[in-house]
C-alpha cells in the first residue's frame, strides 16, 4: 500500500513536472527533455509487463491529456514499458532471477548509462516519428531525436545524482 502511495507521488510529481515546465522548453526549437520517462525506468525489475504498461499507459495517457497530443505520449510509453525489460537484459550480466532497481548504484554508471542511452533513445524515436509521421526531412527529425535523447538522459542523470546525494545524506 505504500509502495502504491509512493509510486502515485512520483506519478503526480513527473506529470506536473512534465507538463508545467519541460513541454515549454524547447532548446533552438529541437530539444525537449522527456523527463518523466524516469518513472517508467526506475521500476523494479521483476514488476509484471502488463503492470508495467498500466502504469505507462496512465502515465501516458495523462501527459497526452494535458499536452493536446492524443495519443503519442501513451503509445511511446506502452511501447517503452513493453521493451523495457529486454533492454534490461541487454545491457546487465546479471541472473535472470536477480530483483533489482535499475540506477547508478546498482547497475554501476557505464551500465545505468546504456540503459538509459537506449531506453531514452527508443522512446524519443517513437514519440518524435509518430508526432512527425513523415520522413521527409529526415536530418531534421534525427536531430530532433537525437537532442531530445541527449536532453532526456541530462535530466535523468541528475536525477540519479540528487536522489543518491540524498540517501547517503539520509543514512
Amino acid at each position: 500500500m505504500i509502495k502504491n502511495l509512493h509510486r502515485i507521488e512520483w506519478f503526480v510529481g513527473l506529470v506536473l513536472l512534465q507538463v508545467l515546465i519541460l513541454n515549454q522548453m524547447h532548446v533552438n526549437g529541437y530539444a525537449t527533455p522527456f523527463f518523466y520517462i524516469y518513472f517508467i525506468l526506475k521500476f523494479n525489475s521483476k514488476i509484471s509487463r502488463n503492470s508495467l504498461m498500466l502504469w505507462a499507459f496512465a502515465l501516458g495517457l495523462t501527459v497526452d491529456i494535458f499536452s493536446n497530443t492524443p495519443g503519442m505520449n501513451a503509445a511511446a510509453c506502452v511501447c517503452l514499458a513493453f521493451l523495457r525489460t529486454p533492454l534490461l537484459r541487454l545491457v546487465t550480466l546479471r541472473d535472470v532471477d536477480d530483483a533489482f532497481r535499475p540506477g547508478i548504484k546498482t547497475l554501476g554508471v557505464a551500465v545505468f548509462f546504456r540503459y538509459t542511452l537506449l531506453t531514452c533513445g527508443l522512446f524519443c524515436s517513437i514519440l518524435l516519428l509518430i508526432d512527425t509521421f513523415s520522413f521527409f526531412n529526415l536530418p531534421v527529425l534525427f536531430f530532433k531525436v537525437l537532442t531530445s535523447t541527449l536532453a532526456t538522459i541530462l535530466c535523468v542523470f541528475c536525477a540519479e545524482l540528487i536522489g543518491r546525494r540524498n540517501s547517503e545524506k539520509r543514512f
